[in-house]
Parts: C-alpha cells; structure tokens; sequence
C-alpha cells in the first residue's frame, strides 16, 4: 500500500473518547498488573529481606531497562504494521509482521540469555553499584537474563495483540504472571514447602516463571479462539524472517528503541549519579521509580492507544480523523494522568512505606517525589504527539527531539543541579526535561508534520 490518504471530512462513527476507553481500561489495567508483579515482588523484598534487598533489585532496573529497549522499539514498529495492515483488512500481511518481529524477538533474546550473565557482575561495578549490595544485583541480574527470550516474546506479543486491538488477551495473561508472582516470591524467601531460599533473587525466579507460564496459557487461549495470531498451522508459515517486512518494522522500531535505549542511558547515568549518595539514597530512588511508573502508566497506555488508532485510521484511510485522535489524547492524559498524580502527591509517604521500613529514607524518596511527580503530565502529553506521528511512519523526528531531551537535557541538568543542591538536583532534571520535550514536540508537530500528507506503509 502506497496511497495518499484523503483528508475529506467524514463522520465519526462514535465518540472518539469511548473508542479510546474501550482500548486504554484493559490496557492501563494490564500495565498495573505488570508493573503489581515488581511492585509486590519489591515489597516482599523490602519487608523480608530489609533496604539492601530493595536496593540490589533497584541496582538493575536500568541495565534491564537498557536490554529490553530495542524490544519495545520493534513491537512498536510491528504493531504500527499490523495497526495499519488490520485496518485495511489484510489478515495475511498481519500475519507476516508478527511472524518476522517474534522470530528477530526469540533470536535476540537467546543472545541475552546466553551470553548476558557473564557481563553483569563488571557491568554493576562499573555503575558504582554500592559494595554492600554487589553480590545480591548480581544474583538478581543473572536470573533476569536468563529470562530474556520469555520478557522479549511477551513484550512483542502484546505489542501486536494490541495492533489488532486486542487489549483484553493481556490483561488475561498478566493476571496469570501476577497471580504466580504474589505465591512464588514469597515461598522462595521464606523456603515454604521444602523449596530453595533464594533470597534477593526469589522475585526474578517468580518472574521468570510467571511469564513462561503466562505465555504458554496465550498460546493456547489464542488457538482456541481462533484468533488471527494464534500459533496454529495458518500462522507457522509466517513464522520466518521476511527481509522486506523487518526493514519496515526497522524503520519505525529502531528509533524507537534508541529512544527507548537513550531514556535507559539516561537512567543508568542518573543511578551513577544517586549511587553515589550511598545505599540509602539508591534504595529510595527505587522507591521512588515505583511510583512514578504507576502514575505514568495511563499517560503511557494513551500514547499507544494514539498510535494504534492512528495506524488503523490510516489503513482505513481516515486520514482525517488523526487530529481528533491527538486532541481527545492529550485531554485524557490531562484528566486520567493528572488525577494520579494528585493522589501521589496526597498518599505518598503511605505507598513509600510499603516499599521502605526505614523513616530515613522514606522521609528522602517523599523529598524526591514530590519534585518531579507533576511532570509525569507533561511526559504524557508529549508522547501522545509523538506516538501518533509514530503511527504514519514519522518517528526519525520525533525521536531525535526526544534523545535530545534527555541526552542534551536532562543529564547535563541533573549533573550540575546535583553538585548544587545535592540528590534534590538529581530529580529537579526530570521536569526541565520533560517541559523541553513537550515545546519541542508540540513545535514539530503544529509546524511539519500536520502539513505533510499521510501514507500508508
């Protein structure tokens, strides 16, 4: 497909804020339960094993942030495809993208698991991970990336589940991962019935299997339904590397996953950054990382839900309806988004003592919050815009605008604010950044991309 769209005027079928809902309920209910997994897993590690614990798993988030990025990049490029492949009502080249993106996904994530454990315990130490929780990030690590071909396939197959838009099948296969979750960890602290205590790396271990089980019971929910991804005998043909299909999803998923890989930079530098405040201080920038990744989940699911409606319109060729698409977006991001972050601000020295036993470094994780907590709206405004160029194919753009922001932006900000004002400065970098990208964003897309015509990929 290769047409202009037209830009005619045509009524719109229903409210698009209930189109938007009907995606963004099970989604933002998926991305809770996927993030409960953590939490809870965070919890137990807190309330068990003590701060060290809580902070040997904070240690690692952005290492595995970092591996995962290219995965988010190339399910958001794969569900772009499929958005715009569904919207014209072409199942076979559905098929195709998702059988090439989970094949490039499968590959990748045994390279991880095989090779990544033995980089991990150099990688830690030269982060300046804190002597006294070395060893318990390194056992966490290692299980994690063992885990990759399980995190990656799930990354990737709600990417595209959602492209068909299909947000409920996720919902369902996190309730699973959720579920074993919350009796795993616990079990593997304690040594419940006889099993191994594993200790700081019980919440790993619960993960890993929480996903393999997860999504061996999507495989077999999918051929059931006779769903137009399930691994049946019509889909394993597709199930190979097509050059020309990758080249497309490359296109639109390796900017994405830079400024995914950009933002985890980010994150790494940021904890080198608070790492060198001690154990405590790292401890609460775990704490922290919680909630906040709570609070942007709707800010995050509306971006998604904008580029796949977008994608579905273009392939329906209803080019006329993406500016309602970002409007009705950002006001929801405004509503939803917002309404979290004012109960953060209300709850917070509550939800930060689920995490964190000691007064100390609760009294520093509510300091920090309460800093940056607010621009997680600004965050979320921007992504609509960009999720939606995203859908049309624009993302070099956008992306560039992005890593501008946090590589040119953010950590500049926050290394010379925090020899100013101490771990204080460090989160102050958070809201500069985001309000430079959202004025860079918005500027790119009210003075370039309204005015260029839209084609379908």
């Amino acid at each position: 497909m290769n047409r202009v769209l037209s830009t005619a005027a045509a009524p719109v079928p229903k409210p698009l804020w209930k189109v938007y809902l009907a995606f963004l309920v099970p989604m933002i209910a998926s991305n809770f339960l996927q993030a409960l997994s953590g939490t809870v897993n965070n919890i137990y590690l807190g309330q068990m094993l003590g701060v060290g614990a809580m902070a040997s798993v904070s240690a690692f988030f952005p290492v595995l942030f970092f591996l995962i990025a290219f995965m988010i990049g190339l399910g958001a490029g794969a569900a772009v495809l499929i958005g715009q492949a569904w919207g014209a009502k072409d199942l076979e080249r559905v098929k195709a993208v998702a059988g090439t993106t989970l094949m490039v996904g499968v590959c990748a994530g045994l390279v991880v698991a095989v090779f990544g454990g033995g980089f991990t315990p150099g990688l830690l130490r030269a982060l300046a991970t804190p002597a006294d929780i070395l060893p318990g990030a390194v056992a966490y690590a290692r299980v994690m990336l063992v885990a990759a071909p399980a995190v990656f396939t799930f990354l990737l197959v709600t990417s595209m589940l959602r492209g068909v838009g299909d947000t409920t099948t996720p919902l369902k296969t996190l309730l699973i991962s959720t579920a074993i979750g919350l009796l795993v960890t616990p079990a593997l602290i304690r040594g419940w019935g006889g099993l191994p205590q594993m200790g700081v790396a019980s919440g790993a271990y619960a993960a890993g299997l929480g996903f393999v089980v997860a999504m061996a019971w999507t495989a077999w929910s999918l051929r059931r339904a006779g769903h137009v991804l399930a691994p049946n005998a019509s889909f394993w043909p597709h199930l190979r590397i097509d050059r020309a299909i990758l080249a497309k999803v490359l296109r639109i998923g390796l900017p994405t996953g830079l400024s995914m890989i950009t933002i985890s930079i980010a994150e790494i530098a940021v904890l080198f950054l608070v790492n060198r405040f001690g154990s405590q201080a790292t401890a609460a920038y775990g704490a922290v990382n919680q909630i906040v990744s709570y609070v942007q989940f709707p800010a995050i699911s509306i971006a998604i839900t904008a580029s796949i409606l977008g994608a579905q319109a273009i392939g329906a060729g209803r080019g006329h309806t993406l500016g309602q698409i970002a409007r009705t977006g950002i006001w929801l991001n405004l509503l939803l988004t917002g309404a979290l972050v004012l109960l953060g601000y209300v709850f917070s020295r509550s939800i930060l003592g689920l995490f964190i036993t000691d007064g100390q470094v609760v009294d520093m994780a509510q300091t920090l919050l309460h800093i940056m907590l607010w621009s997680s709206v600004v965050m979320g405004m921007s992504m609509v815009l960009s999720g939606l160029m995203r859908a049309s194919g624009t993302v070099l753009v956008p992306t560039l605008l992005t890593m501008l922001a946090i590589a040119g932006v953010e950590i500049p900000v926050a290394w010379v604010l925090s020899g100013i004002y101490g771990l204080n400065g460090i989160w102050a970098a958070y809201p500069v950044a985001f309000l430079a990208m959202l004025a860079m964003q918005t500027a790119y897309y009210r003075l370039v991309w309204r005015k260029k015509p839209i084609h379908a990929l």
